[in-house]
């Protein structure tokens, strides 16, 4: 992965997206003095089925603002997207281009955006929409000439220099997280209404089991412990 920045900004439709993988990335790019913030297109309020969307969207922002800090992140904004509903389109390509105008980053972190994970799996249609929407935005955040309004708002051009699209099943590059492992575990079990609501196990169990898995089979593929994969974009 490139190394050359000091600025990222990692979009995401729901709490927990970045958690599974993409967080440890995250640890080792703010312990490397990196800047990340985080901007989370929905508060995730439809995802837990035995609680109620408004005490779940309190639930799951401020899991997901302690998950971030044990990164190193302490930037989370939300947008108010409704989950499970969110519509690629113009609106969502401006709010994101205005985001990308603000935080000025030079790499864009989302998840994947391809219709499947793999062979026999389907990805969802927010995490479809969202991932598009940051692709397209990251070269609509540099026109000045798309979306007029936020000059008018005082935001300027900005171009990010690269987009790194995480759990990707066309992966591209990796990063090693060997040594920051147990924060990315933490971070996932920091989740932990979510986390509770799908299984019996306790969270730090099933944030140990999933990430040990993943990032151990990709780590076997770069030749280390643990990595986290992302198909990476030129800007």
């Amino acid at each position: 992965m490139p190394d050359d920045w000091e600025r990222g900004l990692a979009i995401v439709a729901h709490p927990d997206d970045l958690e599974y993988g993409a967080a440890g990335a995250i640890a080792a790019w703010t312990a490397a003095g990196k800047q990340i913030s985080y901007l989370l297109v929905t508060r995730g309020e439809a995802g837990i089925d035995t609680m109620a969307p408004a005490e779940a969207a309190t639930v799951r922002e401020a899991e997901q603002r302690a998950s971030a800090a044990v990164v190193g992140v302490s930037t989370v904004e939300f947008l108010n997207y409704r989950d499970g509903v969110i519509e690629y389109g113009l609106a969502l390509r401006r709010d994101l281009a205005r985001a990308i105008r603000r935080h000025r980053p030079q790499m864009l972190v989302t998840l994947n955006h391809r219709e499947g994970w793999g062979p026999g799996s389907w990805n969802s249609a927010d995490h479809r929409a969202v991932g598009r929407a940051v692709l397209d935005a990251a070269s609509d955040a540099g026109n000045r000439w798309i979306f007029p309004e936020l000059l008018e708002e005082g935001l300027e051009p900005w171009n990010p220099r690269w987009v790194a699209v995480a759990a990707s099943p066309e992966a591209t590059h990796a990063v090693d997280i060997t040594a920051h492992f147990e924060q990315a575990v933490a971070s996932l079990a920091a989740h932990r209404a979510y986390l509770a609501a799908l299984g019996e196990e306790p969270p730090e169990q099933q944030a140990r089991a999933f990430l040990e898995q993943a990032t151990s089979s990709a780590g076997e593929r770069f030749g280390v412990r643990f990595a986290v994969t992302f198909e990476l974009f030129g800007a």
